[in-house]
């Protein structure tokens, strides 16, 4: 028997950890706003190094880790996604993401 799969999206943002909104991190923000409207299927990796669209280069330093790039993945449904985009659109913090449609669902477990 075949269990049908839900669709949705993949939201990757991008960011590094000296982006700020207010006193929090932008990743923290970030994390807090998918949280308030239901959405917790969210990874944070951080790199090494990376270019912003502008071309600047952000790496992490042996003593200082401020500018760390950061990605931010985040699934759920389109509904949730939409409204996440929005949220964060209006907290004027200056980000990248990619948007991808995806199917998703659980393996094993209850």
């Amino acid at each position: 028997m075949e269990v049908p799969m839900p669709a949705g999206s993949q939201l990757t943002l991008y960011t590094s950890r000296k982006h700020k909104k207010g006193h929090k991190s932008a990743v923290s923000w970030i994390i807090d706003a998918a949280r308030a409207q239901g959405v917790f299927g969210i990874t944070v990796l951080e790199g090494y190094e990376g270019l912003d669209i502008h071309g600047k280069m952000h790496a992490a330093h042996f003593f200082d880790l401020a500018d760390e790039p950061s990605v931010v993945l985040i699934v759920a449904d389109e509904p949730s996604i939409d409204a996440l985009l929005v949220t964060l659109e209006a907290g004027g913090v200056e980000l990248f993401y990619t948007r991808t449609a995806i199917d998703y669902g659980r393996l094993g477990g209850v």
